[in-house]
């Protein structure tokens, strides 16, 4: 193990370390084709990775929210496009487990079972309509976001269900469900035309007819995870009464220390051999070392913070305690702060690494846009995090429109 390895405390042994050299290995493939590799798709699949976050009565391995934030940090820094439709499915299969909980369990369990890969379509744009049909509802739309459907088996459907004397004024009665997507009238625009993360297909999901049982279909209520700590509520298992995404967010944030990580350790080998302007060893610049020292500082913090907030998470699910609103927020917080700090170290690099970081083929300019993604996700957008942390802290009634 390196210097930079031993100074992020980065030891341990991971179901993904047979597969890590076969992810690496693909990553600027990915990045050029705008598309993973399939030989990888399946290695995962192969591996305890793609049921990670199902429970055991479903036959998953159960892993420990801090185990899969580690395994998530080796993979982003391996390839971040990669990572990302990992992170996805895992946080999403948790997110479905809540959502169709004990009466949709024959369905969780051949998802597990054939180890098949989920997504959740449900970004801005979003407009899917139901309408039932004796005992089905056929889904008609479009739904956006879709990262890893393309590589995919299901993806979950936020949809509104159309009544006749439904008033225009109302609310619309949203509905969730899960879809196969080689059902008749699913197909995938690969729309994903990025910057970053050019190869995890977040491309929109087309329903034309798509017919789905009634038994598949649930009520979306907005405030679902507060229902989901209701005690009278029956869950698949404890763990899923955790919200989905405060999981993802520092699940998130573990991504972003792996792909700063990468970024560090490749500079702290490539600067040594690197001269500047009138042949001075960059590695033996001050400035140099200031930026790489508070880069490394700042990563470190991060991984702190991500792995004090799973550790937090996984004493309550081993304790079966009940998340409150308060434990969500600081979810929320712990990986709002790690990515700021990676962040930061990110731009640090780039200002050691000087022009040549911006050069295209480098593995540091990939990092860098893939990098630029992560701050942006919705569930832990600075802007939303910290306004919703504002609010509970000065006692404000939390109005926000997507909490």
């Amino acid at each position: 193990m390196n210097t930079v390895q031993t100074f992020l405390n980065n030891s341990q042994d991971l179901i993904c370390d047979p597969i890590l050299p076969l992810v690496a290995e693909q990553a600027v493939q990915a990045d050029a084709t705008r598309s993973i590799d399939p030989a990888v798709i399946q290695a995962i699949k192969q591996t305890d990775l793609i049921r990670a976050s199902a429970t055991c009565n479903l036959g998953g391995v159960e892993a420990s929210v801090s185990t899969i934030a580690t395994e998530l940090e080796a993979m982003a820094g391996a390839c971040a496009s990669t990572a990302w439709c990992l992170w996805n499915h895992l946080c999403v299969f948790h997110f479905f487990c809540g959502q169709l909980g004990p009466d949709g369990i024959d369905t969780l369990k051949q998802i597990v079972m054939n180890r098949e890969w989920v997504s959740f379509p449900a970004g801005a744009g979003t407009n899917v309509h139901g309408t039932t049909d004796r005992d089905r509802v056929v889904i008609n739309g479009r739904a956006s976001f879709a990262s890893g459907a393309r590589y995919g088996d299901w993806a979950g459907c936020l949809f509104a269900m159309a009544h006749a004397t439904h008033p225009p004024a109302e609310k619309p009665d949203l509905r969730f469900t899960v879809v196969r997507t080689d059902a008749p009238g699913v197909s995938i625009d690969p729309t994903w035309l990025s910057m970053g993360l050019r190869a995890s297909a977040t491309d929109h999901i087309d329903y034309e007819e798509v017919s789905v049982p009634a038994s598949l279909i649930r009520t979306f209520p907005l405030d679902f995870r507060v229902q989901f700590r209701d005690p009278d509520r029956p869950m698949v298992a404890q763990r899923y009464r955790e919200d989905w995404v405060a999981l993802s967010d520092l699940w998130l944030g573990a991504q972003t220390v792996g792909v700063a990580s990468a970024a560090l350790d490749e500079a702290c080998r490539d600067l040594h051999d690197r001269v500047a302007i009138f042949g001075v060893k960059v590695a033996d610049r001050p400035a140099v070392q200031l930026n790489i020292g508070q880069a490394g500082a700042a990563i470190t913090c991060a991984r702190a913070a991500v792995q004090t907030g799973c550790a937090e998470t996984d004493a309550r699910i081993e304790a079966e305690i009940t998340p409150t609103e308060t434990d969500y927020l600081r979810q929320l917080g712990y990986s709002m702060t790690a990515i700021r700090l990676c962040d930061e170290a990110m731009r640090l690099l780039l200002r050691v690494q000087g022009g040549n970081g911006l050069r295209e083929g480098g593995s540091f300019e990939r990092r860098y846009r893939d990098f630029q993604a992560m701050p942006l996700h919705i569930n832990a957008h600075p802007d939303r995090v910290a306004e919703l942390v504002g609010k509970h802290l000065l006692g404000v009634e939390n109005n926000a429109p997507f909490q």
